[in-house]
């Protein structure tokens, strides 16, 4: 494995992923430029007010820095201010129809070092899915391609890394997850690169066959004030899972990247209402249903 077929991999997805979420928007495309330094080099594509997609962002970054931040050592803290290299691909789609879930995806290497020798080096990743009006068809359909990616690695590997998304995608101060989960990785190093590499790659190629059969079923969906209301007030659960625990977010932060890129997740319009209490047995408090953890697929 060479860090160079890494960055391919992650370039040839983000064009994949951001000419099929294109196919959907008849009003805008992504914007963004490749931008090279010595400590590496970027491509952020965000796409904004689409008819479809309020908006997106696919970004690739390959870093090159001399201290590795302490937010991506979390449970290696004796590599922290280590020399690295780190690739990473991370997506997220913040729909217009409140129908439609809001997705997230991330996947990224890191490096030690000039090469992989050293055997300082492991993957991390998955994706996950927000639903703000849940179809229990799509929570169904999105774990079965979870499970699909992962098992020819292992049968073991879907319910390890379903688990790790559950516990890391939770709102302690909300007591709720953040949606109904996915796949979640890190320090992947089995000291077999090529098949640990071949699963990033099966998880990256099942993003789409999870997401876009639903983006498809739901984005045509009618709907009304109360429907946007009731999305902006849980996309206020998301800013807040991403500002206050999210480990990516901190990771920008401390490497220095440029702010609005590290923020491109953020939803581009949010509400918090101090007495947000949908009424019982109401569409909206359907959702209270789907925030804890279930095996999905028994």
């Amino acid at each position: 494995m060479k860090i160079e077929d890494i960055i391919d991999y992650f370039k040839t997805t983000q064009a994949t992923i951001t000419q099929a979420i294109e196919a959907f928007e008849p009003k805008t495309s992504f914007k963004g430029e490749l931008q090279k330094n010595e400590r590496g080099q970027t491509k952020p594509q965000i796409l904004t007010d689409g008819t479809i997609i309020e908006k997106a962002a696919v970004n690739f970054t390959h870093s090159i820095g001399q201290k590795l931040p302490p937010a991506a050592t979390v449970r290696k803290p004796e590599l922290a201010g280590s020399p690295f290299q780190a690739v990473a691909i991370s997506l997220i789609v913040h729909p217009q129809n409140p129908y439609v879930p809001t997705t997230h995806a991330n996947l990224r290497f890191f490096q030690i070092g000039d090469d992989t020798s050293s055997g300082n080096w492991w993957f991390g990743g998955g994706f996950d899915l927000t639903p703000y009006y849940p179809f229990l068809e799509d929570i169904i359909h999105w774990h079965q391609m979870s499970k699909n990616a992962c098992e020819p690695f292992g049968e073991d590997l879907y319910p390890q890394f379903k688990e790790a998304c559950d516990e890391y995608f939770y709102i302690p101060h909300r007591k709720e997850t953040r949606g109904v989960g996915g796949l979640f990785f890190e320090d992947l190093n089995t000291g077999n690169s090529e098949q640990d590499f071949g699963l990033v790659k099966s998880i990256g190629d099942h993003f789409l066959k999870a997401y876009l059969p639903i983006l498809e079923k739901r984005y045509k969906m009618p709907f009304g004030e109360r429907e946007r209301e009731h999305q902006l007030l849980r996309r206020g659960r998301y800013a807040e899972f991403n500002l206050i625990y999210d480990r990516g977010t901190k990771y920008g932060l401390q490497s220095g990247r440029r702010i609005e890129s590290v923020l491109a997740s953020m939803p581009p319009v949010v509400k918090w209402g101090y007495q947000y209490q949908p009424e019982k047995e109401s569409p909206e408090a359907e959702i209270f249903q789907y925030l804890h953890p279930k095996d999905w697929l028994s």
